[in-house]
């Protein structure tokens, strides 16, 4: 991607140390500090506010930093229980008790020189940063002040890893606003810090649409700093999941992650059915990690509702939905989107980026060979956006 010129990652991965929470959340809350246990078993597991996490898979933290990797051992698996007609019996290999997180951990992902080193094989300017294990524990306890506290922790340890890289690794800070005062006042905290913005997971423990009033001292605070607002995916409580709806379904990894996305839209409309744009005229809103290529359907769908329906009464806009998208919004696209060209003709060059997911396994490893294609049936300024120059400006890291 060198000849394609600005490049950055929209959406880059770390995987944190096992000891950060025991480090950085202040001495009240240590005893409750998130841990890397093993178990009877010898299997590796998370361990939340005292208790074992029940939404990661015994072992599943040895493979967090595994892209890439097993997949030619997964395709002859697949063929196997394909041709025996047995696919409703396909499981996932369970790791060796070996297969530890430290040892599962990429290059580049631990280490901030690392990191760097492989963006310059990459060809890459710059990389967003985002947690991995900040990615699990948040559905696994309901507690405010001690979400708040992990946050904290994490987003001064996020800091920290990215201030000697010249600004080349771009710290994004995590939020829960299951106590938006608390969390408005980290995110103020957090930007002094050097983060350039926040995001959020798509469920709230305080089950509040993430649009709700309640949430408004977060919004002025993003406005005000004149950064991002955020909305990542993240492991979701099973009672706030939106695809579990079968019995017995639980083996179909695939079909589970085909659908891993959905609860960020959920929580992206409701800022356009609570009214955030117009309570906020400056407030930018990023999508995350849940593909590009539905923002078509989803504007079409938003502005013939509330331009043809009575429904539209419910809607506390002056405009229609897209018209604040175009203005204020960003989403980021799997390099392996190829109808993303034709969302930038209707939705604008300057609203995509893309992101790599590195390290994570349920993307694939060739992701700069997939961006090259991705990016060739567009524009000149339309690559030039997608590549780098849409998320910097979204970011004000230009």
């Amino acid at each position: 991607m060198k000849s394609e010129g600005l490049v950055v990652d929209a959406d880059g991965h770390i995987l944190e140390p096992p000891d950060l929470w025991e480090k950085y959340l202040e001495p009240k809350y240590r005893s409750n500090a998130i841990r890397i246990r093993v178990g009877d078993d010898g299997y590796e597991y998370l361990e939340v506010a005292g208790r074992r996490a029940t939404m990661t898979r015994p072992g599943a933290l040895g493979t967090l930093g595994g892209m890439g990797k097993q997949v030619e051992e997964a395709r002859r698996r697949r063929e196997k229980f394909v041709g025996e007609g047995r696919a409703a019996e396909l499981r996932y290999a369970r790791p060796q008790p070996e297969d530890t997180y430290l040892r599962g951990a990429a290059f580049g992902t631990m280490v901030m020189k690392e990191r760097l080193q492989l963006l310059d094989k990459e060809g890459m300017a710059k990389a967003l940063l985002y947690p991995t294990i900040g990615l699990l524990w948040e559905c696994e306890t309901m507690d405010p002040e001690l979400s708040a506290a992990y946050c904290r922790a994490y987003n001064r340890w996020i800091a920290d890893f990215c201030r000697d890289s010249g600004g080349r690794l771009v710290p994004i800070a995590h939020l829960s606003l299951g106590d938006p005062d608390e969390a408005a006042r980290e995110l103020e905290r957090a930007v002094k810090d050097g983060c350039k913005g926040a995001f959020v997971a798509p469920f709230t423990i305080s089950r509040r649409p993430h649009g709700d009033p309640a949430h408004d001292r977060v919004f002025a605070v993003a406005q005000d700093c004149d950064v991002p607002f955020a909305i990542h995916p993240t492991i979701e409580p099973m009672a706030f999941g939106v695809h579990h709806r079968y019995d017995h379904f639980g083996w179909a990894a695939w079909y589970f992650d085909m659908f891993a996305g959905q609860g960020v839209m959920h929580a992206f409309a409701t800022f356009f059915q609570v009214g955030v744009f117009d309570r906020f005229p400056r407030l930018r809103v990023v999508v995350l990690e849940s593909g590009a290529g539905w923002v078509g359907y989803f504007f079409d769908r938003a502005d013939a509702i509330f331009t043809g329906t009575p429904i539209a009464q419910t809607v506390r806009l002056k405009e229609k939905p897209s018209h604040y998208f175009k203005e204020r919004c960003f989403i980021s696209a799997d390099p392996d989107e190829r109808t993303i060209a034709a969302m930038m003709v209707h939705l604008g060059e300057d609203k995509f980026f893309w992101a790599s997911d590195y390290p994570h396994p349920d993307h694939p490893g060739n992701y700069l060979e997939e961006l090259a294609g991705m990016v060739k049936p567009m524009t000149e300024s339309g690559r030039r956006g997608i590549l780098g120059e849409n998320v910097l400006r979204a970011y004000n890291v230009l």
